[in-house]
């Protein structure tokens, strides 16, 4: 018999939807909490919140209160507050995003567990199925809002937010209606039976928590495969679309007939996407030289396996979701209680929280006191680490059988939902290629040429707001020719797993070079220009600490080749880092050396550069000065080779970013 609060909302496919939204903002939330948290070290600030706010991780604990599952009214509450916190957290200012954000994840870890917790009518069979196809949904829909606007999501920024208001009304409602009482048996106690020892639950709740952080690094957001690798976003993008619809196809297949998988085979197929993962990765990591004297260092050519690698671990990637669902069968089928899940799942917060740490730290390293030199070029120990977490614990499910929920037979409910899978992916396809460069031809027989230095402070603004669209209009404004960028290491979870050099060089419509990949965990360094990028490379710069590279390419302009460089120094811009940086350029003609160096006239690293190459600032006919910037004390410059001559340099102190940005025309003969 229907329970009356579900009413016409009884069928399987509203709780597909629910959960879908659930886990979509699940994603959208921890990637800005991370992100948040993030920015206020970029920042350089101290506050306690930035400490405490760590602590919304591990809410699940505050099962721990409850003998029984909890109460409709508890999981209904902790569901709308998740909702609520998603559509106000993107309309404030870091802080507010990062407590807020927070919140949301926190009331997310209280519901997700409690909800595993309840008993249901329709056995934990049809559940898995459901939440199941729900995370297969979830994921797709991150993948479609960040892919059809340059990897930023579109339902969190500008007035396409409202997608995100429209989603969230359709989960309130759904979770006021879908969300049932406990099941209460004659005796008026909750229906429970004999529960397995924690080691158990815990063990899968870290399993099911490793689902969410390796979708969460990496999955949801396809263009940080792209930077791992330098491969071509669109085509990850294509073979992962692949592959999920190939997982929509096994999981929404004809029911009636039976196919089965072995422990043995969902272990191998483990094993094989965590070591294509690993492999993947690994190629891409530096062994950097200690001394002074090996270097500046060539980006070392990528070994013959990295690709092969990549394409297995993409197109073996569907076996998270097969984890899911085993997973999440084992803890139905086991029936624990609310606080069994509330220890397993707050064991699991501690894991996440590692892996979070670990993942941020492979690339502030230097910052992090005693432990943070142990994460330098251990970026690909992360993914192990998740991805063992992830198949261990299928070694503990024995017989787990899933019997088929017969709404999902009726009609043609399966066939609508492969086909809203496979539309959703083309359509991500498509709105990829929609806003990627259209490859416009360079301007022709141009008589100057207008040169760009801007460090971007990660996308963020002087005072800490996230600020693409304002310093995308910055540059806009500007127009130049050629652009260097630093600080554009984004495509991390530090980041939000945005690419901000793919989002400008989208809406500018330029060639882009990104440099470093993210992997070795450098400074973000990229070129952008209107002329074809040729003979791009990367070069590494001795570094005791932080580890900082540069960008040598060349553009063609009226039969002449332009060497142009991009560099981002260490702090104090290290005369080491200098001497190499001095040493890639070496006596090449038509120089363009551009970046923030960090040093300042007339410093001995100034001095040195000085002595072969020319300080456009200082050469300039005409120069605009901005009364709010102190010559003195810049450390973002251009040089040029002897003999060029400059019409116009200026530096503007907009607070889009907590640098200038560094313009100067070059007059061509």
């Amino acid at each position: 018999m229907r329970n009356n609060r579900e009413g016409t909302l009884s069928h399987p496919l509203w709780h597909i939807i629910l959960y879908a939204i659930l886990f979509l903002f699940f994603f959208q939330l921890i990637s800005d909490f991370i992100e948040a948290i993030y920015v206020f070290g970029l920042l350089g600030t101290s506050i306690p919140v930035e400490i405490v706010s760590v602590l919304f991780l591990f809410s699940p604990a505050l099962l721990l209160f409850f003998k029984r599952s909890p109460s409709r009214r508890v999981l209904v509450a902790a569901g709308e507050l998740f909702l609520a916190c998603r559509i106000i957290e993107v309309l404030l200012d870091t802080r507010g995003a990062m407590i807020v954000s927070g919140l949301g994840v926190a009331a997310f870890l209280v519901y997700w567990p409690g909800m595993l917790s309840q008993p249901e009518d329709d056995g934990p069979n049809s559940r898995v199925q459901k939440w199941t196809s729900a995370l297969l949904f979830g994921l797709s829909g991150a993948i479609f809002t960040r892919a059809i606007n340059s990897s930023v999501d579109i339902s969190t920024h500008g007035w396409t937010q409202a997608i995100g208001w429209i989603l969230a009304i359709i989960a309130a409602i759904l979770i006021w209606k879908l969300v049932k009482p406990r099941t209460i048996d004659a005796q008026g106690q909750s229906t429970t039976q004999p529960s397995p020892g924690p080691g158990r639950i815990i063990l899968l709740s870290i399993g099911i928590m490793s689902v969410f952080l390796i979708l969460y690094f990496a999955f949801t957001s396809p263009n940080v495969i792209a930077r791992w690798t330098g491969f071509r976003f669109k085509w990850i993008l294509l073979v992962e679309a692949v592959a999920l619809i190939a997982a929509g196809w096994f999981w929404f297949r004809n029911s009636r007939r039976k196919y089965s998988l072995p422990t043995s085979v969902i272990l191998i197929w483990n094993i094989l996407f965590v070591l294509a993962l690993v492999l993947t990765i690994v190629p891409h990591q530096v062994d950097f030289p200690t001394t002074p004297d090996g270097y500046p260092l060539l980006e070392p050519t990528v070994p013959g396996y990295a690709r092969p690698a990549l394409f297995i671990m993409l197109l073996s990637f569907p076996i998270v979701l097969i984890d899911f669902a085993l997973l999440l069968g084992a803890i139905l089928e086991a029936k624990p209680s609310a606080k069994q899940l509330g220890i397993g799942f707050t064991i699991s917060a501690l894991f996440t929280l590692i892996m979070i740490l670990a993942h941020v730290f492979t690339t502030v390293y230097d910052y992090i006191p005693v432990i943070g030199p142990f994460f330098r070029d251990k970026f690909w120990l992360v993914y192990l680490v998740v991805g063992i977490g992830l198949a261990l614990p299928i070694l503990v499910i024995r017989g787990v059988r899933f019997d088929i929920d017969p709404h999902l037979e009726d009609g043609n409910i399966k066939p609508i939902m492969l086909g809203a899978l496979i539309v959703l992916c083309w359509i991500a396809i498509l709105g990829e290629y929609n806003s990627s460069v259209k490859r416009t031809s360079p301007p022709r027989n141009p008589t100057s040429l207008s040169v760009l230095t801007y460090n971007i402070q990660q996308g963020y603004s002087e005072e800490g707001r996230w600020n693409f669209d304002g310093q995308l209009a910055l540059i806009q404004d500007l127009d130049p020719d050629i652009i260097g960028l630093q600080e554009s290491d984004t495509n991390r979870i530090a980041g939000g797993n945005t690419d901000v050099v793919d989002f400008f060089a989208d809406h500018l419509d330029m060639y882009s070079y990104y440099g470093p990949k993210t992997v070795p965990g450098t400074f973000g360094i990229a070129l952008l220009s209107k002329f074809p990028i040729e003979n791009a490379h990367t070069y590494y710069l001795y570094s005791q600490g932080e580890q900082v590279a540069a960008i040598k390419a060349q553009i063609r302009m009226n039969g002449e080749v332009y060497n142009i460089f991009v560099t981002h120094l260490g702090n104090g811009g290290p005369i080491v880092q200098q001497k190499g940086m001095l040493d890639v350029v070496g006596d090449l003609n038509n120089v363009v050396l551009m970046g923030d160096f960090n040093f300042r006239p007339p410093e001995d690293q100034y001095t040195l550069t000085i002595a072969s190459l020319e300080d456009a600032y200082l050469i300039a006919e005409r120069v605009e000065e901005d009364p709010g910037f102190d010559i003195d004390d810049r450390i973002d410059h251009v040089f040029l080779s002897p003999g060029m001559t400059v019409d116009l340099a200026k530096y503007i102190t907009d607070p889009q970013s907590d640098h200038p940005a560094m313009y100067i025309e070059i007059t061509l003969d």
